[in-house]
């Protein structure tokens, strides 16, 4: 039997993932008795999808299964997906179709100059991340909010593994800690979905699962995230908390880096709050 194809791999367990997310009143099937799986049977599925309940399964096993896009649109309705679920789905279908993987791009990520030299002007704190959420460069803002990063080694710069580090992160007292993970690991998925054999994804994904069972349970979700927005509290000692909105912006390259930035309502108490600690930080530099 041949290596299991790696697309195949990942569109099973995505598979998976929602097949549980789902109950049978979701869907309008009576629950039944008692029940040995969480969400849905494999065969109930199959019945809502129109699909042979083997031909389901061996979808689910990342076997060679080669589905079209019309059996991708029927598993799409059974399984409620949104928009983003459904490209995801789409693309790791697409990928798995090939009798072999094709080799990804895998050169060094660039910020490039233009961006390096935005980011120095920029008057509110922004970073740039890798595809796997490392860390490539951040602005003088960026160190006044979430610490200077110059003391880390370059392979533990990256946003999942620094979140996920309790001694840093003081036993995760931020109250949206567990949505910040989330979003983080869902774009870290979509990553995944383009390139699953990449040494730097399975390198985090590895280290985390042996390390964290939080980062288990969620990572076992299959959220994605193809772009990312919200707001976040950042408690600051010196100032209190600050409640900043948190966007991210594609930079040149396919898949490339992207800038993330974080604004304060102006005006607002938390504007003041950022100021103030940027004040702050700047006299520590002078000093």
């Amino acid at each position: 039997m041949s290596s299991p194809h790696p697309y195949a791999q990942e569109l099973g367990a995505f598979l998976r993932a929602r097949r549980a997310r789902l109950r049978p009143h979701d869907v309008g099937l009576e629950p039944g008795g008692r029940r040995k799986v969480t969400g849905l049977r494999r065969e109930e599925l199959a019945l809502l999808a129109g699909l042979s309940t083997d031909y389901y399964q061996r979808m689910e096993q990342g076997r060679e299964v080669r589905p079209s896009d019309d059996v991708l649109d029927a598993l799409a309705g059974a399984l409620c997906l949104d928009d983003e679920e459904r490209r995801h789905l789409f693309t790791l279908a697409h990928a798995a179709r090939r009798p072999a993987p094709t080799r990804a791009r895998r050169g060094p990520e660039r910020v490039p100059d233009s961006t390096r030299r935005l980011l120095r002007v920029m008057d509110t704190p922004a970073v740039v991340l890798g595809r796997h959420l490392d860390l490539l460069d951040w602005n003088p803002m960026a160190v006044a909010l979430l610490g200077d990063p110059e003391g880390y080694p370059a392979d533990r710069l990256n946003m999942l593994l620094l979140l996920f580090d309790d001694a840093r992160t003081g036993g995760r007292t931020c109250p949206d800690w567990e949505q910040q993970a989330l979003d983080y690991i869902g774009m870290l998925r979509t990553a995944v979905a383009a390139d699953p054999t990449h040494p730097r994804a399975t390198a985090i994904v590895g280290e985390l699962s042996i390390r964290s069972a939080e980062f288990r349970r969620l990572w076992s979700r299959h959220d994605v995230r193809e772009s990312v927005s919200g707001a976040k509290t950042f408690r600051v000692p010196e100032v209190g908390d600050i409640v900043l909105d948190w966007d991210t912006y594609p930079l040149p390259g396919n898949p490339g880096p992207v800038m993330l930035v974080f604004t304060a309502e102006p005006g607002s108490p938390d504007a003041d709050r950022l100021r103030l600690l940027a004040s702050l930080h700047a006299s520590r530099v002078r000093r």
